[in-house]
């Protein structure tokens, strides 16, 4: 826990009581602060109040005594409207933050300078964080991990010159920390996200700008043109930047994909170039797709300003397991090899993980989705046989009737033994069983998480039935 000493003494607000709420309530009682917490949720109140944490009806408080309230991210501070919490402190003058700017104070108070280096994006953010935390926990560094992703920050340890902060920042996250100054920021792209939440992409842009702008360093996805116009804003106003981009192979300066590998470009005098290979992607399993090239290429320029050498972040590359659920590779039975991509519950994010493979016996299905899988037609050539699951079978198979072979195999036990079955038949180099069911899970799951554990423990199970065969022989 990290004890905010920055309200010590004082007396402050804070609503929302989930797992980042609770986290803040009880930092900011060991700095000694004095907290008024509340919540919608009778349950969250409940529990609060079972942890120890005082609770004040915040509806009938006295906003004036408040030195800050500390909003939830999940709890509007703009748009469509604030917050009820948020509109009576603004009406009282009261600051609003969140739990990203207390730690930001209790860095600024106790350890000014202190690594830390903070992701934002619209997707791959959480890729790109655990991957940064795994280069640096493998190069021997004391690496804390959380944010956005996993971990609240306050539960992490308190900063110091020798420990780096590895941070995911939502937008709602960043618009409740004004003093947020990262020794790196990154900024991996921008796509229309959570616009109910901040109106529109200007706004939405511009909230994720911050990050970057305050940054010691800033690190720029230059693949779509928001990001593109903030690294050309960011370099003519003279920031240290540098870009990643997976389609300017050239691009001076910047860490680029080319061939499958991670280069960079240089600028020599009399017009020439120098251009430095920097790692073979082929080298890290959990890295494939172009959209890894981007997380890669952006995770290798933080660490190498964090001072480390090429070949530690190599090594820390081609060891990094990936995220649970996110094309995560679970094993291999011969030559077939298993991913557990259950965090793709649309087409846009299975699109992905169908880039990334060339044979593929696809695990699809589920709560579809508007759209379907129709989106994913240009793809079905890569797709060697579909196993349908769920409420979406009939809706699936009507799309991919004539296209792509396909079994309805009803319930994910069955589509595992299916195409675990036919993989093993195919003359492919590395067939791959994919689940990335472009669905939500709801029908026969609680959530991905759930979804994509079984599928793990159905190929964890195969896998154990090869071995006790293999005993018996």
């Amino acid at each position: 826990m990290i004890p905010i000493t920055s309200f010590a003494g004082q007396s402050v607000a804070l609503f929302g009581l989930g797992g980042s709420g609770l986290s803040t309530a009880k930092a900011l009682a060991a700095g000694g602060a004095q907290v008024s917490a509340w919540d919608d949720s009778s349950a969250a109140l409940e529990k609060a109040s079972a942890e120890g944490i005082r609770l004040d009806d915040l509806h009938q408080a006295d906003w004036s005594s408040f030195k800050a309230l500390i909003l939830a991210p999940g709890a509007p501070l703009t748009h469509p409207a604030p917050h009820w919490s948020a509109a009576k402190a603004i009406a009282a003058g009261v600051p609003v933050i969140g739990d990203i700017e207390l730690f930001c104070r209790e860095r600024a108070l106790h350890a000014p300078g202190a690594p830390l280096v903070a992701i934002t994006g619209t997707n791959g953010k959480s890729t790109t964080t655990a991957l940064i935390a795994h280069i640096l926990r493998e190069a021997g560094a004391d690496a804390q991990l959380g944010g956005n992703i996993g971990t609240p920050i306050l539960d992490l340890e308190p900063p110091s010159p020798e420990r780096v902060h590895v941070v995911e920042c939502s937008s709602f996250q960043i618009d409740l920390a004004p003093s947020l100054n990262p020794s790196v920021g990154i900024l991996l792209n921008l796509t229309p996200d959570h616009l109910d939440r901040h109106g529109t992409m200007e706004n939405y842009a511009a909230i994720k700008r911050r990050l970057v702008e305050s940054s010691d360093f800033a690190v720029v996805g230059r693949d779509d043109g928001w990001c593109e116009a903030i690294f050309q804003y960011l370099k003519g106003a003279g920031h240290a930047v540098v870009g990643v981009s997976n389609t300017r192979p050239n691009a001076l300066g910047s860490v680029s994909l080319d061939a499958g590998h991670l280069r960079r470009t240089f600028a020599l005098p009399m017009l020439r170039t120098l251009e430095e290979n920097l790692f073979d992607l082929s080298r890290a399993p959990a890295l494939r797709g172009a959209h890894n090239a981007q997380n890669a290429g952006a995770a290798f320029a933080a660490c190498e300003r964090l001072g480390l050498p090429h070949d530690e972040i190599g090594l820390g590359m081609r060891s990094f397991p990936g995220l649970a659920h996110r094309m995560e590779q679970v094993g291999h039975r011969d030559k077939v090899l298993f991913v557990n991509d259950s965090k793709a519950t649309n087409a846009d994010a299975a699109e992905k993980a169908l880039l990334s493979f060339d044979d593929i016996f696809w695990i699809l299905g589920g709560k579809a989705k508007a759209g379907g899988i129709e989106p994913l037609r240009p793809l079905f050539g890569r797709i060697r046989k579909a196993y349908l699951i769920g409420e979406a079978a009939r809706e699936f198979a009507a799309t991919l009737e004539g296209a792509v072979a396909y079994e309805k195999c009803g319930t994910l036990d069955v589509a595992v033994a299916a195409a675990a079955r036919d993989a093993q038949t195919s003359a492919a180099g590395e067939p791959v069983v994919l689940l990335s069911p472009a669905c939500a899970s709801f029908d026969q799951f609680a959530n991905f998480e759930k979804r994509g554990d079984a599928f793990r423990g159905y190929v964890a199970g195969l896998l154990a039935e090869d071995a006790v065969q293999g005993a018996l022989l």
